[in-house]
């Protein structure tokens, strides 16, 4: 059995590229066809999507979070005995942290010898789409650009002059046309896509395209420009030893965003991972741990807020010792309350935090923290990468900045470019990490976990 693969990219963020990437998977995986999706950079959302296209875990490939050797590692270790590998690039194709285009999708499709295939909005244009995609055939030679597909197109003859001047122009083929919709198949919020946790219709959703990929892409040329993976021999597995831990994870419609990797991480130093619902649970069940992601406390902050008797069970729990570990949403669920549209809600109060919205993006984007406190779950004197997407504000804080545990390098962090809040065993921070590119966070996690669970 051979593995092909394939990475979809987009001129721009809105391209169209999710709405091809999630319908071919979904088309191919409703076909029979095992299809392991990936997400070019930091990203839960369309990840998100993807896995429930796919019917499996989507994992992401960040050259800026992840060493070379840990892409891939987690490449070849996931699409093995794969039939198709679809990997869904970010932004624009050449679009990175520089003029250079550095940990761009290109240079990903590069690092991974997969070649590309290019989505493009055709709205109230026709032959510039040619001049475009020519762009991107030269810009880079060495990538491999073999399909172009059109989307958002309006008419018959809009497709036919697109079609007729990217090909003539560029020798590339055009694989697919999608037409243009009444509404957005996927819904948007202000960091994009709604989590498909969220979506009551995301069942519908998911059907709906790859119905759109059947009727408008030319589904057997894709798999044709699809490339032969060569497998890399498979990693020595892990043996972390020691006791094992039970380590609560809250996964609801407030609290999603958690890679796949640092979930198998934590399992693979020894850890039991307990779903918990802070909508729904009337209290923590028994752990050593709690992990706390992040997600969008707000759209759920009045139920929360009336979940009082689990509020007051994490809030115990954590002044007691137990070792608690959230980031960006579960940052702010730990903080005293949250104002939204004028209400207050309250929240679990670790920390005596009052929060706040805005309209506008508080931090978005890649992240450097230096460890310059102690914490046992990182080193001090550490430099960790990580990302930041939140448009939380702090309203009210009366801590001291030197309290927090990191400094900033890179990125806003929670408060005068510091970031990590620590009460006893509890660090919460607005940094997103990835075990993949944060090796050691899993296992000094789990070992806290087994010194609380050991504690008399």
């Amino acid at each position: 059995m051979q593995t092909k693969g394939i990475v979809i990219a987009g001129l721009a963020g809105g391209s169209g590229k999710s709405v091809v990437s999630v319908g071919l998977t979904a088309y191919l995986a409703a076909r029979g066809k095992n299809v392991v999706p990936f997400k070019k950079g930091p990203d839960y959302i369309d990840a998100g999507w993807m896995a429930l296209a796919a019917g499996r875990d989507c994992y992401n490939l960040d050259p800026y979070l992840m060493s070379d050797e840990a892409i891939l590692t987690s490449f070849h270790t996931h699409c093995r005995g794969a039939d198709m590998v679809v990997v869904e690039g970010n932004r624009g194709l050449y679009d990175g942290v520089d003029a250079q285009g550095g940990y761009s999708t290109a240079e990903l499709a590069l690092f991974l010898d997969l070649p590309v295939i290019l989505v493009v909005n055709c709205t109230k244009t026709t032959r510039t789409v040619a001049a475009l995609v020519l762009g991107c055939k030269m810009l880079d030679r060495r990538l491999d650009i073999r399909g172009v597909i059109l989307n958002h197109v309006a008419t018959a003859r809009q497709r036919k002059i697109i079609t007729a001047a990217v090909e003539e122009s560029t020798g590339i083929p055009v694989l697919g046309v999608v037409p243009r919709m009444k509404k957005d198949i996927f819904p948007m919020r202000h960091l994009g896509m709604i989590p498909h946790q969220e979506y009551l219709g995301s069942g519908e959703a998911i059907s709906h395209l790859a119905d759109v990929c059947a009727e408008s892409i030319d589904t057997a040329a894709v798999e044709e420009a699809m490339k032969v993976i060569v497998p890399a021999p498979a990693p020595p597995p892990e043996n972390a030893g020691g006791t094992r831990v039970r380590i609560g994870v809250i996964q609801d419609a407030a609290f999603q965003f958690y890679y796949p990797e640092n979930l198998a991480a934590l399992k693979r130093q020894g850890a039991e991972l307990v779903p918990v619902n802070a909508l729904a649970d009337p209290h923590l069940p028994p752990l050593d741990g709690l992990y706390i992601g992040g997600g969008f406390p707000e759209t759920s902050a009045r139920e929360l807020a009336a979940n009082a008797t689990f509020r007051n069970s994490v809030k115990e729990s954590a002044d007691g010792g137990l070792p608690v570990y959230a980031e960006c949403g579960g940052l702010i669920y730990l903080g005293e309350s949250i104002r939204i549209e004028g209400e207050v809600y309250p929240l679990v109060g670790v920390f005596p935090v009052r929060f706040g919205m805005s309209t506008k993006p508080q931090a978005h984007g890649y992240s450097i923290f230096e460890v310059d406190s102690d914490t046992p779950y990182y080193a001090r004197g550490e430099e960790v990468r990580g990302h930041e997407f939140r448009y939380s504000t702090i309203l009210e804080w009366n801590g001291k900045e030197d309290e927090l545990a990191f400094t900033m390098k890179r990125g806003k962090g929670f408060s005068g470019g510091r970031d990590g809040l620590q009460s006893g065993n509890v660090l919460a921070l607005y940094t997103h990490v990835h075990a993949c590119g944060t090796p050691d966070w899993a296992g000094r996690f789990v070992e806290l976990c087994r010194r609380w669970r050991h504690r008399d």
